[in-house]
């Protein structure tokens, strides 16, 4: 897990891939934007969302459970009875751009205290004791992975684990595009840079 800051270190570690695995032929990539939010933990039993958590330190987060509760986006219950016994969905809780703004707007009129920016409110939101103050605070969820997984199995492909989830009620990033080769990656970063000052939220 790496980052690429230019062209040349995203051709270089797809030639480590295709080395490593000896494997010259085409590859397809998974591209999606990374959204800057909260990174939290939804665990589904038969269907039905039981708990929620911050990442933390990778190990142990915090039980954010009810306040995780209050998000529309985030279903109760996953659609459909073709999941597993027990999933763990890995996704971001964001507050997009004109939620924030129109927070703050409410709060300076109000002479409360203003949020630097949509993470921070986010974040701030998802730690709140009171569940009621996160109802009324404009958030989000997309989907972007799943953890563990008892009791059934998903496809292999990640593009094809993020259909099947966006099929169990879990929204995915509209942005996401299956993309083949370096070109093709290139080519979708290009896009979404172009698009980001018009995209709903930060990335």
């Amino acid at each position: 897990l790496d980052n690429a800051f230019a062209d040349t270190d995203f051709i270089a570690f797809c030639q480590r891939m295709a080395d490593r695995l000896d494997q010259q032929t085409d590859f397809s990539f998974c591209a999606e934007p990374k959204l800057d939010g909260l990174a939290v933990s939804l665990l589904y039993r038969d269907g039905v969302f039981v708990r929620g958590a911050t990442r933390g330190d990778g190990s142990s987060g915090e039980d954010i459970t009810a306040n995780l509760r209050t998000i529309g986006a985030i279903p109760l219950q996953l659609s459909g009875n073709d999941f597993p016994v027990i999933l763990e969905v890995r996704g971001e809780v964001f507050m997009p751009t004109a939620g924030f703004e129109a927070m703050n707007r409410n709060a300076q009129a109000a002479g409360e205290k203003i949020f630097v920016n949509p993470r921070n409110a986010a974040a701030g939101s998802l730690r709140q004791l009171d569940s009621r103050i996160t109802a009324q605070r404009p958030l989000s969820f997309y989907a972007y992975g799943v953890g563990l997984v008892d009791g059934g199995e998903l496809p292999l492909k990640h593009a094809d684990m993020l259909y099947r989830l966006r099929d169990w009620g879990l929204p995915v990033n509209p942005e996401m595009s299956v993309v083949c080769n370096v070109n093709g990656c290139v080519e979708y970063y290009e896009k979404l840079a172009q698009k980001r000052a018009g995209l709903a939220y930060d990335i």
